[in-house]
């Protein structure tokens, strides 16, 4: 079963990397959608693909990339949307 859902990343995400590293672990995992840095200093991230794929990169949304010290991520679910591919924003 396929879902969506958008994500907001808290902590030190910026500048560490985070937005590039969650591009290669969703290519990993087939996910599609895009990261982007928030004027606040969060990243918002929208994943769509199999459902137990999209859990597995929420997961690691948790942690991130090596340099990043992730506080929070709240996480909602949003219709299903036709994404090509992962993207940077």
């Amino acid at each position: 079963m396929t879902q969506c859902i958008r994500c907001i990343v808290s902590g030190r995400v910026q500048g560490v990397f985070f937005r590039a590293s969650a591009q290669r672990m969703a290519q990993e995992l087939d996910i599609s959608g895009w990261a982007r840095n928030m004027p606040d200093g969060c990243v918002e991230v929208v994943a769509c693909g199999d459902e137990n794929k999209v859990r597995e990169f929420q997961d690691w949304l948790w942690v991130g990339p090596q340099h990043a010290s992730v506080s929070d991520v709240s996480v909602t679910r949003i219709e299903n949307r036709m994404i090509d591919g992962f993207s940077v924003r």
